[in-house]
């Protein structure tokens, strides 16, 4: 009979090892994650838009929520503030609803993307709200210098690092700054569209891109003193994924996407 090689258990072992190291992340447990952030009066959650597990748990938190009768609305990043679906009912079309919110995919909101986030909660009977800045109102913003101080001077400078490094250094530094307004005033729009939705006992749930619901940088640092909240942040990739500064109360771990050459894509845009 032949001797067995004592190389074969550490052979199996390493690849056992190599295996569950190629692995995608495991699927994150919803009733966990709603254990973990409620009850809450605020939940921001933060998303990568080119991930589709992080539109399916938005749409699957839209609906264990409001099965609940714990939702109160759902703002969202990808929707003008002043758009919003009360007065539709239930079984609105979903032509209608994307009138309400004058949803528009030319500013890359894809509808196949975010439609069944939308529909779930029409569907539930709670109001979808927009909380973006309104394009109408970025030239203003461009302009304001109180924004510069709705923040510490040490944010302001990262939020305008933020995007320097986001448009991979191919601004001119004279736009770092009124382009960091932009981005102050849309954080303070979802702010105010999401607290003026607040019920008693029940969610608000904020939807926005992670660099959105930012601790350090984003929605957070524009809501009234002590109101309370909580921040989940959906990272593709695991912690690979997450935005510098993210810190949260829970994170939603997906598998990483496809390497895509971001720079790359943007040096073609601005030679257009």
């Amino acid at each position: 009979m032949p001797i067995p090689s004592p190389r074969l258990p550490l052979l199996a072992a390493l690849a056992l090892l190599a295996a569950c190291a190629h692995r995608p992340p495991a699927a994150p447990s919803l009733d966990a994650l709603l254990a973990r952030t409620q009850p809450t009066p605020l939940l921001l959650v933060g998303e990568q838009h080119d991930a589709p597990e992080h539109q399916a748990l938005q749409r699957d938190l839209v609906q264990a929520l409001a099965s609940r009768n714990q939702l109160a609305a759902v703002v969202m990043e990808m929707a003008e503030a002043g758009r919003d679906t009360r007065g539709l009912a239930r079984d609105a079309s979903e032509a209608a609803v994307r009138t309400a919110l004058g949803w528009d995919e030319q500013q890359g909101w894809p509808w196949p993307t975010y439609g069944p986030v939308v529909m779930a909660a029409v569907r539930a009977g709670v109001p979808v709200v927009g909380g973006n800045l309104p394009r109408s109102g970025m030239r203003a913003a461009m302009g304001d210098a109180a924004l510069d101080r709705s923040v510490s001077a040490a944010v302001l400078e990262r939020q305008r690092e933020a995007i320097r490094s986001g448009h991979c250094d191919l601004l001119p530094a004279s736009q770092l700054g009124p382009m960091a307004r932009i981005q102050l005033a849309r954080d303070r729009s979802m702010a105010q569209a999401a607290t003026a939705r607040l019920a008693p006992g029940r969610t608000v749930l904020l939807i926005a891109g992670n660099g959105h619901v930012r601790s350090d940088l984003g929605v957070p640092l524009h809501l009234p003193p002590g109101q309370a909240h909580r921040v989940v942040v959906a990272r593709a990739g695991g912690a690979s994924g997450a935005e510098p500064g993210a810190t949260a109360d829970a994170y939603w771990d997906t598998p990483a996407l496809p390497e895509r050459d971001h720079c790359a894509e943007l040096r073609e845009r601005f030679k257009r």
